[in-house]
């Protein structure tokens, strides 16, 4: 089944979401056209719901280094899950993001810790500092999970209606008021999103809905007089339904996010520019144009996906690998990519 073609693409600046002391821009990424691959399972029963998933990724907020202060390439990944009925009623929802930063001089040398690991701001918890610092009324983690909690048995629009004013906020005297006080706007838009995205692909209502990444800034390189420097954050991203420990859905998908400045620490890259998902990119991503692949990345995320589904946390961990690739035969003809990342996303969603 083919997408949507987008007639024009086009990176939205949607309203600045409020979270601690800076606020982040979420873009929303309008989807390239693409060949959707997606495997589709229907389970049997009135108990079927979609798996949805959307990724919102920015830069804007980066700066070049100047004498005396250093440049920051600033990453902001809003995550949004769900899964929801036919009928449009939200049965479960997850929200995430990801805060990284890479810090370079003005002579284009690098002066973050590469391999530093980047938690998500669920995973710091407490430790983002809404509270101890910004005397909030409750940390990030416990605001957006209130928002999930109100979404649950909600349509998109019974969501827009009553979890957010003109403002973007919850509205004054309501129950989500006490719970949540961040801007709210770009997470009902990550939401919604996440809602347009989904598909059968296994899940009944009640399964648990899992939302993990895992992210890197490895691949960076300070900037010589002869080549460009590379920001570069990979963020692996996996939402995982289980049911008893067994797989009942599964999405993977990945971002790339690269910034490139020169030896004195500018920036050379357009900050405004949409940075789509690899899923998103579909054919546009190149492995088989370019690197002669059995198909496209999106191709083999969804087919290893869809071969986990029914299978526990064990047996995907036991799943036979050759020098990082697929070695089961049924695997190995749609999947010839390394796998060791996917098998440690469904490690970390399910344990």
């Amino acid at each position: 089944m083919k997408r949507p073609i987008t007639l024009i693409l086009v990176a939205i600046l949607v309203a600045a979401m409020l979270a601690g002391c800076a606020g982040n821009i979420i873009v929303v990424q309008m989807p390239t056209e693409a060949e959707d691959t997606t495997p589709v399972h229907t389970p049997a029963g009135d108990d079927a719901v979609k798996t949805g998933l959307a990724v919102f990724t920015s830069v804007s907020d980066s700066t070049s280094a100047v004498e005396g202060t250093e440049g920051e390439i600033k990453y902001d990944i809003t995550l949004a899950a769900v899964t929801v009925d036919d009928n449009g009623v939200i049965h479960s929802a997850r929200i995430d993001s990801i805060p990284a930063t890479l810090t370079m001089d003005n002579t284009g040398n690098i002066t973050s810790n590469l391999t530093a690991e980047i938690p998500t701001k669920n995973e710091l918890g407490a430790d983002y500092g809404m509270v101890a610092w910004g005397g909030a009324v409750a940390e990030w983690d416990e605001q957006v999970a209130a928002l999930c909690d109100y979404a649950v048995g909600k349509t998109i629009d019974e969501l827009k209606n009553g979890a957010i004013d003109e403002s973007g906020k919850a509205p004054a005297g309501s129950d989500l008021a006490t719970s949540a006080t961040i801007y709210l706007g770009g997470y009902v838009n990550a939401l919604e999103a996440a809602v347009n995205n989904a598909k059968h692909l296994g899940a009944s209502g009640g399964d648990k809905l899992s939302l993990v990444t895992i992210n890197s800034l490895t691949k960076s390189t300070a900037a010589t007089a002869e080549e460009a420097g590379l920001a570069q954050l990979d963020a692996s991203i996996a939402v995982v339904t289980s049911a008893e420990g067994v797989i009942t859905s599964c999405i993977i998908d990945a971002v790339q996010a690269k910034v490139n400045f020169d030896a004195t620490g500018s920036i050379t890259t357009d900050l405004t520019a949409a940075i789509y998902t690899k899923n998103e990119l579909g054919a546009d991503y190149g492995m088989v144009a370019w690197g002669g692949a059995v198909a496209e990345w999106n191709e083999q995320a969804a087919s290893f996906a869809a071969y986990v589904t029914g299978k526990t946390a064990d047996e995907v961990a036991g799943i036979a690998v050759s020098e990082g690739k697929a070695a089961d035969a049924d695997l190995a003809t749609t999947v010839t990519i390394s796998i060791g990342g996917f098998q440690a996303l469904i490690a970390k969603a399910l344990a």
